[in-house]
């Protein structure tokens, strides 16, 4: 007899590629054997502008010359739909870096702890 059932899984904020998830008792069954566990592994979908470093998020964001050798400014949108202004106040070179504190991912502790990127 087949018996149809809907898991509804929430994935939290945070969790990582490879997370596993187990749900007793709940994958398919045989004739005469007990019921298999369902087994679910987290896998991450590519954004077009970010990309996940461990607990780091990273953007890469192309600027002119012109901009490179000014002061400048760089709108970015996060993760939850606001836009960030950030102020570019010195010159830019090959490895230049800015770090944005509190905006990167999102810890799989809680949504309100998050690591700087």
């Amino acid at each position: 007899k087949l018996v149809e059932e809907v898991l509804i899984v929430e994935v939290q904020h945070g969790w990582k590629k490879g997370t596993k998830l187990t749900y007793l008792e709940k994958g398919g069954d045989l004739e005469h054997y007990r019921l298999a566990n369902l087994v679910l592994f987290v896998y991450e979908k590519l954004d077009r502008v970010y990309t996940r470093d461990v607990n780091d998020l990273v953007v890469t964001h192309k600027i002119s010359l012109m901009e490179a050798l000014t002061k400048s400014t760089v709108n970015l949108d996060t993760l939850y739909g606001r836009n960030l202004t950030m102020p570019i106040d010195q010159i830019i070179h090959l490895e230049y870096e800015e770090v944005v504190e509190r905006e990167g991912m999102p810890l799989s502790q809680g949504i309100q702890q998050r690591r700087e990127t």
